[in-house]
């Protein structure tokens, strides 16, 4: 996306301006942010779903719920913030 208005130079581009747009880094930021919001929630419950078929009777399907219920584990404190 390009912009028709010309950017501010000089003492003027320090100075904040309501009409200021946010740039396309800014936006995708925001969109990011709530993407990651709704990312913990639902690796959450997808390990939740999972965490049943950990105590399954075939080592199979155990092994591949460990597996799996670690790797969204890992991606739940991944994508938390602070950890």
């Amino acid at each position: 996306m390009t912009s028709t208005q010309p950017l501010p130079r000089g003492l003027t581009s320090l100075i904040p301006d309501a009409r200021t747009r946010a740039t396309p880094g800014e936006r995708a930021a925001s969109q990011l942010l709530h993407l990651h919001e709704a990312t913990v929630p639902v690796l959450a419950a997808d390990a939740e779903l999972i965490a049943p078929h950990l105590k399954d009777p075939d080592p199979a399907t155990r092994e591949a719920a460990t597996a799996v219920h670690a790797h969204l584990l890992a991606a739940i404190d991944g994508a938390t913030p602070g950890r």
